[in-house]
């Protein structure tokens, strides 16, 4: 058996009492989510953290800490993935940038309206992380080595 799990990466981002998500139209039809995506062949985690929040959002992310670690399984895709949220700033914006194929546009949500839109999270674990965010999870980066 060749099992392996697809290891992703997300910002997690806040400003003014607001989160920032992609809206993204997906298999499963238009769904929110983290800026996120998958770690590249011999990519730092930091790295494609960066790049997947610059390609769905216009937004330059700076990570400056770990906020978690999850382990989750797709419950009808028979997909494991394993994501690494990454807490930070933001520290700069293309608003004329254009985003990667399926985003819709990034969206500033209050905790309040990402809630009542649950239903339309791409995983659990997007509210799970900004959960753990608000607990004062923060990790240094330092915890990860990259040794290329």
């Amino acid at each position: 058996m060749n099992w392996k799990p697809n290891v992703t990466v997300a910002a997690i981002i806040e400003r003014d009492g607001r989160f920032l998500l992609v809206e993204e139209e997906t298999d499963e039809g238009i769904r929110f989510n983290q800026p996120a995506g998958h770690l590249e062949c011999e990519e730092a985690l930091t790295d494609a953290v960066v790049r997947e929040a610059l390609e769905e959002t216009g937004y330059t992310f700076a990570p400056k800490y770990l906020v978690g670690v999850y382990n989750w399984r797709h419950p009808s895709k028979d997909i494991t993935y394993l994501r690494f949220a990454f807490g930070g700033e933001i520290t700069g914006h293309d608003a004329g940038r254009k985003l990667d194929t399926g985003i819709l546009g990034a969206r500033w949500l209050s905790l309040d309206e990402i809630r009542a839109n649950a239903s339309q999270h791409r995983s659990p674990l997007i509210l799970r992380c900004i959960e753990d965010w608000q607990a004062g999870k923060r990790y240094p980066l330092e915890l990860i080595t990259h040794y290329a």
